[in-house]
């Protein structure tokens, strides 16, 4: 336990700041012995807003190659609708250079880019909590691993002190089996 306390405290100061919240449950789990690591992959988790999950289902929409296929195969319709009306009526609906898709493209993207950004934002804050966890566990791991190194090197001092005090003892049963050994 000493040794436990004697590494906290040589790496992990004591702070009072908010930012090291992290410091200290690492400090705590360590002391106390218990495991830092969860399961940070379902942060979002059911806690989220009905706009939250629809800001999260359209990003995932919109950026997949079936929205990017759809969404070509309606601007290729456009041009065909238009052309087949032009050539069936005399007049197209939406003459070219296509301003009233230019409209509908523009209005599509004004509300498709906040809804991405608000999804990106909230995926950013995830892996932020992530990335935070992980620090955590890498800093917990570090002492770990530090505290190993300190028990290893007290055995091996201490299996030091045994050998040469084996070795003592050899030499001595030796100058005494060389003392009693008749001359000749």
């Amino acid at each position: 336990m000493k040794q436990l306390k004697r590494i906290i405290e040589e790496n992990i100061p004591v702070q009072t700041s908010e930012t090291n919240q992290s410091h200290s449950r690492v400090r705590e789990t360590f002391l106390n012995r218990d495991t830092i690591s969860r399961d940070v992959g379902n942060i979002a988790g059911d806690g989220r807003t009905f706009g939250e999950l629809m800001a999260d289902r359209v990003a995932k929409f919109a950026g997949s190659w079936i929205f990017i296929g759809f969404f070509c195969a309606v601007l290729a319709g456009w041009v065909i609708l238009n052309s087949w009306v032009l050539i069936t009526n005399g007049s197209d609906f939406d003459p070219y250079p296509y301003i009233l898709l230019n409209l509908f493209l523009s209005m599509l993207a004004a509300i498709q880019a906040p809804v991405i950004l608000m999804s990106q934002n909230r995926q950013a804050a995830t892996d932020r909590i992530a990335a935070a966890h992980d620090y955590e566990v890498n800093l917990k791991a570090e002492l770990e691993v530090q505290l190993l190194h300190e028990k290893l090197d007290e055995l091996r001092e201490q299996k030091w002190v045994e050998l040469v005090n084996m070795q003592q003892e050899q030499i001595e049963l030796l100058q005494t089996l060389i003392a009693e050994r008749p001359a000749g």
